[in-house]
């Protein structure tokens, strides 16, 4: 089987490639290797999953005509989409970053598998979507019209313009709604990274909302088993869905949307803890108030993915930051 995967450098694009290739796939990988953080850390993950099945193009998913061509010159089978501006916070200070990124480069690559005519697409959407939801755990049965940032606004976009290429133009579609994503290689922007580094640099972390928030954190190793697994669960028209009747995860179109989340969420203070324990350091703390774009709490219903794949989350918070934190170390020789 052929792929192409998007986002390639990227935090879980590059784990995604590891998989395909051990797995006996080929696999194009392309990313802009911007500079939103370290392009060291991008370059380092690129020299780790090297393989000979794998090969890398630098490319940003903004240009159109040099989209179009590399899915004329390859003809993939599969596509897992995982290239975007990402960040919440980013997004309020960098607004045309998102819509260059997040909806230019999505129609851009709906526009390559629609050409040439790819089996499934499968792409990142996020537990942002579900915004001013108040009831938990989020489904993706219930209604995400209110979201909280321009990121989260994005993402909702993705949904329903893969909606429309998979209702017109018969593009089996599956979206993936990720939940806190955490891990070895992970981003510098996310708040196990920095809450890490500044603990091991004694400089104080920030704890939103005096520390009353809770998060679906998701090791990225079982983030990658779900990704890898529903490539495999293609779509299908369904004649007999309504709106009115059916679920807006699902369709009369070949369309899905996935939530993939541990299940089980944790309060933001138990996280801090964990990585406290882990470092042996008791961390500075600067209590503050809810952030902009930020929420409460995220937590994953997962039961419509086991269904369609066996996926379970296996990785515990305490297991995950400990391979977090021992990478970390690792890496920038701590």
């Amino acid at each position: 089987m052929k792929y192409l995967v998007t986002g390639a450098a990227g935090f879980i694009g590059s784990a995604v490639v590891e998989k395909l290739t051990k797995a006996g796939h080929d696999v194009v990988g392309i990313d802009n290797i911007n500079n939103y953080y370290e392009v060291n850390l991008k370059h380092a993950r690129l020299e780790r999953i090297k393989h000979e099945a794998f090969r890398f193009v630098q490319l940003d998913i903004a240009q159109r005509d040099e989209i179009a061509n590399l899915f004329e010159q390859e003809q993939f089978d599969r596509v897992v989409h995982l290239a975007a501006q990402a960040g919440v916070r980013y997004s309020i200070q960098n607004p045309h970053a998102y819509a260059d990124s997040n909806l230019v480069g999505h129609l851009n690559i709906l526009e390559g598998c629609r050409q040439t005519k790819v089996k499934h697409l499968i792409y990142a959407s996020s537990s942002s979507v579900y915004g001013l939801n108040a009831k938990t755990p989020f489904a993706t049965s219930d209604s995400v019209d209110h979201p909280v940032s321009l990121y989260a606004a994005t993402k909702k976009s993705n949904e329903l313009m893969a909606h429309s290429y998979s209702h017109l133009y018969d593009i089996p579609t599956t979206g993936l709604r990720f939940f806190t994503v955490y891990g070895s290689w992970g981003r510098p922007d996310m708040a196990p990274f920095i809450f890490t580094k500044k603990i091991l640099d004694g400089d104080t972390i920030d704890i939103n909302n005096n520390g009353d928030m809770w998060r679906d954190f998701t090791h990225v190793d079982d983030i990658v088993e779900g990704v890898v697994r529903i490539a495999d669960v293609i779509p299908i028209r369904d004649s007999s869905w309504t709106v009115e009747a059916g679920s807006p995860a699902s369709s009369s179109a070949p369309y899905a949307v996935y939530n993939i989340g541990h299940g089980s969420p944790i309060n933001l203070m138990d996280f801090v803890k964990a990585i406290e324990d882990e470092l042996g350091i008791e961390a500075k703390k600067n209590f503050r108030e809810m952030q902009p774009g930020d929420v409460y709490q995220t937590y994953a219903e997962v039961n419509d993915l086991f269904e369609a794949t066996g996926y379970k989350s296996k990785v515990t918070v305490k297991e995950g930051v400990a391979e977090f934190v021992k990478w970390y170390k690792d890496f920038y020789q701590k």
